[in-house]
């Protein structure tokens, strides 16, 4: 049985005009499906706006999906009352983007760190101070950060104390929401290789959002290719470098920046991203997909199995790669 499993989730939000009148629907997830094993760092990659932290949200159920499922070790979470999401909470934690706005300034990190320990009752009062300096020493901050505030710490100093909230009430999941985007290039190999090593020390299973397929295949066991709402092409990591089968995941790839200048200049991908609220017929890919033809804007391609543990959704699969730009 999977740790987490996710069935034809759909969430849109409703579009209001000044009078607050109903004027359209914004589709953020439309009719996802994936699961994600215990020990498994699942990678969830896309542009902007294409509805991953979306689902980060709907699987911690921070927002209500419109329909679909969302099961985690076999138990469907959408039916909870506010006492057991609560005890759901313990074993899913969210890791933000932005590490400043996720941390309340008027608190000390010390009070921080605190309150998962009373929140959901795990030590006696006599306890918390020392179990609140161990998370600190664990994510590599020290007990003379204890009193300090947020705005006092750099911002991969402040990640590390999301990621130490996180842990404190010891999750089977954590749902990594774009969390090194924010930080210098420096600071994220930092922040990334925490996040490995606290997963083989834990046992955690990660879903880890972000935008940039470099990032991600350092970390990923399996990347699932997200756009506007809809997986377009779910694999192994090593699958999805070595054969890419649809024309967005050949996109991404050509658009990682290489050290190399004698490196081919990536195919640049035509048009602009369209709208959720009015998003193109068929597949969605086409207005900007150099292989796309009358089949794709007439009819949207179903996610099928291309082979062990691939699955894409492209009428074209097998000419994909024609453009992909590979390293010397």
């Amino acid at each position: 049985m999977s740790l987490l499993e996710v069935k034809n989730l759909r969430k849109s939000f409703r579009i209001s005009d000044s009078l607050g009148r109903t004027t359209g629907q914004l589709v953020a997830v439309d009719d996802l499906s994936f699961s994600l094993e215990k020990g498994e760092i699942l990678g969830l990659v896309g542009e902007s706006g294409c509805g991953k932290s979306t689902t980060g949200k709907l699987i911690m159920q921070l927002l209500k999906a419109d329909s679909g499922q969302v099961f985690f070790a076999g138990k469907e979470l959408s039916g909870l009352s506010s006492r057991q999401l609560r005890s759901h909470r313990k074993q899913v934690q969210m890791i933000f983007q932005d590490p400043f706005s996720s941390l309340n300034p008027r608190m000390t990190v010390g009070a921080i760190l605190s309150e998962p320990f009373v929140v959901h009752k795990l030590a006696p009062a006599a306890q918390i101070r020392n179990r609140v300096i161990q998370l600190m020493e664990k994510v590599g901050l020290s007990a003379e950060h204890e009193q300090r505030y947020p705005h006092e710490f750099s911002g991969g100093q402040r990640q590390r104390i999301g990621i130490a909230r996180a842990l404190a009430v010891e999750p089977q999941l954590i749902i990594a929401d774009e969390p090194v985007s924010a930080l210098d290039l420096s600071v994220q190999a930092q922040i990334i290789n925490l996040l490995k090593k606290l997963q083989q020390d834990h046992n955690l299973s990660y879903l880890f959002i972000a935008h940039d397929l470099a990032v991600i295949e350092h970390v990923s066991d399996r990347i699932a290719v997200m756009y506007l709402g809809r997986i377009v092409e779910l694999t192994s990591a090593e699958e999805l470098y070595r054969n890419p089968r649809h024309p967005y995941t050949e996109a991404l790839m050509n658009a990682v920046p290489t050290p190399d200048p004698s490196h081919p200049r990536p195919v640049a991908l035509k048009g602009e991203i369209p709208s959720p609220i009015t998003p193109p017929s068929g597949c969605h890919f086409h207005p900007r997909c150099p292989y796309a033809d009358d089949h794709c804007r007439r009819s949207a391609p179903n996610l099928v199995e291309l082979g062990k543990d691939h699955q894409v959704a492209c009428h074209h699969h097998q000419q994909v790669g024609k453009y992909l730009i590979r390293e010397k």
